[in-house]
C-alpha cells in the first residue's frame, strides 16, 4: 500500500437523526485490507433507501410511516437501542454509509493474488457467513454492519468485488449494484418466465425502473405503475402499459392487456396505502415479491385472499451469490441499461439525500468521488 494514502476524504454516519448526523471528513483513516480482502478506490457510489433507513432508524419496528422528505430530514424515531438496523442488531457509529461500488482495486490483503490489482469491480454487498449464506441471522451489508462507499477508499472481502468488463462509465455502473441486485432477487423468487403479467409499483426508482428491464429480458408483461410526470422517461425501458401511481380504477386499467384486469405477479417496494389494491389484482396462484415498504411499513390485509387464491408472498432482502454473479453478465451483455437521475459530488451528499426524497426523478442519485 506504499502508494495508497493514510487518510482520505470521508462522509461519516455519527449516529441516527437528520442530515446533520452525515459529517464530512478530509482525514479519515484509510482502511487497510485483512485476510482475503482488498481495497478499493471508489470512482463512483449511489443513493438507496437503506441509507435513509439506516440514518432514520426507519427500520425499528415503532416506525409506522413511510419514507417522507421531513422523516428523512429528521428521523423517525429515537431508536439508539438494539432493534435500529435492517437485521434487528445494533449498529455501531461512527459508520460510513453507502452500498454501492464502482472503482479500483489498488491493494490486496494476505491471501489474495496481486494480480486483482488494477482491476475495475463492483461490489456485491451482501456478507455471507460462507458456512450458511441463506441465514438471515448471520448475514451483514455492506454500508451497515460495515463501512461502506461513501468515501474515497473502501475495503470487502474480494470474492465480493466482482471484476466488470464494460464500456459504461464509472457513474453508470455505480447505479446498477444494489436496486438491481435487490431487483433480480425479488423477480427470481417470484419466478417471473415468459408469459407472465406482471404489475411493478414504483417503477420510476432504482428497483423500479430495474424491475421493468429484469422482466422483459425474461419475457414477461409489464404494466408499471409511475407518476404520470415521469411516464416519458420511464417508457424507453420497455414496459408494455404505463399506468398513474395509482389508478381510480386498478381493475379496469389493467384490462386493456390482461383482459380479466388481473396479474400473476406483483413486484412491490412501497407497500402502505396501496398494498390492498394490488394484491387485490393477483389472480389465484399469484406471486408477490416485496424488498421495500416506502409509502409505509404497515398494511392490513385480509388473510383469507391468501388462503383461499393460493398466493405465494415473497419477502426478498438477502440474495445468494449467484444472483449477483448473473447481474454482472446481462451488464456485459447489455441485457439491462443504467437509469442515472442525476449526479453529484460526494461533498454534497445532503442536497443528493434531499432530492433523493422527494421521489421526483426516475432512476439513480450517483455520487462521484474525486
Amino acid at each position: 500500500m506504499s502508494s495508497v494514502p493514510t487518510t482520505m476524504k470521508a462522509i461519516v454516519l455519527t449516529g441516527h437523526g437528520g442530515l446533520d448526523r452525515l459529517e464530512l471528513h478530509q482525514d479519515w483513516p484509510v482502511p487497510v485490507p485483512g485476510d482475503s480482502e482488498v481495497l478499493i478506490r471508489v470512482r463512483a457510489t449511489a443513493l438507496n433507501n437503506t441509507d435513509i433507513n439506516t440514518r432514520t432508524a426507519w427500520y425499528h419496528e415503532d416506525v409506522k410511516s413511510g419514507i417522507t422528505t421531513d422523516g428523512g430530514q429528521s428521523g423517525f424515531a429515537d431508536a439508539e437501542g438494539k432493534s435500529s438496523g435492517w437485521s434487528g442488531a445494533a449498529l455501531s457509529f461512527p459508520r460510513i454509509q453507502g452500498a454501492d461500488v464502482c472503482g479500483e482495486i489498488v491493494a490486496v490483503g494476505s491471501g489474495v493474488p496481486e494480480s486483482r490489482v488494477g482491476e475495475r469491480v463492483i461490489i456485491d454487498g451482501w456478507l455471507r457467513d460462507p458456512d450458511d449464506p441463506y441465514d438471515a441471522t448471520k448475514a451483514g451489508y455492506f454500508g451497515s454492519e460495515c463501512d461502506g462507499s461513501f468515501a474515497q477508499y473502501t475495503k470487502v472481502v474480494s470474492n465480493l468485488a466482482h471484476r466488470i468488463e464494460s464500456s459504461l462509465t464509472d457513474v453508470e455502473l455505480a447505479s446498477f449494484p444494489c436496486a438491481y441486485a435487490t431487483c433480480e432477487n425479488m423477480v427470481s423468487r417470484a419466478r417471473v418466465a415468459a408469459g407472465d403479467q406482471v404489475l411493478i409499483t414504483g417503477a420510476s426508482g432504482g428497483v423500479g425502473s430495474a424491475a421493468i428491464q429484469l422482466c422483459k429480458r425474461r419475457g414477461a408483461t409489464v404494466i408499471a405503475l409511475a407518476g404520470e410526470s415521469k411516464h416519458d422517461q420511464v417508457r424507453p425501458l420497455g414496459a408494455d402499459l404505463l399506468l398513474p401511481r395509482m389508478p381510480d380504477d386498478l381493475e379496469a386499467a389493467l384490462k386493456p392487456i390482461t383482459g380479466d384486469g388481473k396479474v400473476d405477479v406483483v413486484l412491490d417496494v412501497v407497500g402502505g396505502p396501496n398494498f390492498v389494491a394490488v394484491t387485490d389484482r393477483m389472480r389465484n396462484f399469484g406471486r408477490y415479491s416485496s424488498a421495500g415498504a416506502i409509502g409505509g411499513p404497515t398494511v392490513e390485509f385480509n388473510l383469507r385472499n391468501l388462503i383461499y387464491r393460493d398466493l405465494e408472498f415473497f419477502g426478498a432482502t438477502i440474495l445468494p451469490p449467484e444472483v449477483f454473479s448473473s447481474l454482472v453478465g446481462y451488464i456485459e451483455r447489455s441485457e439491462v441499461q443504467p437509469v442515472v437521475g442525476k449526479v453529484f459530488p460526494l461533498e454534497q451528499i445532503h442536497e443528493a439525500q434531499e432530492l433523493f426524497l422527494t421521489k421526483q426523478l426516475v432512476g439513480k442519485i450517483v455520487l462521484t468521488v474525486d
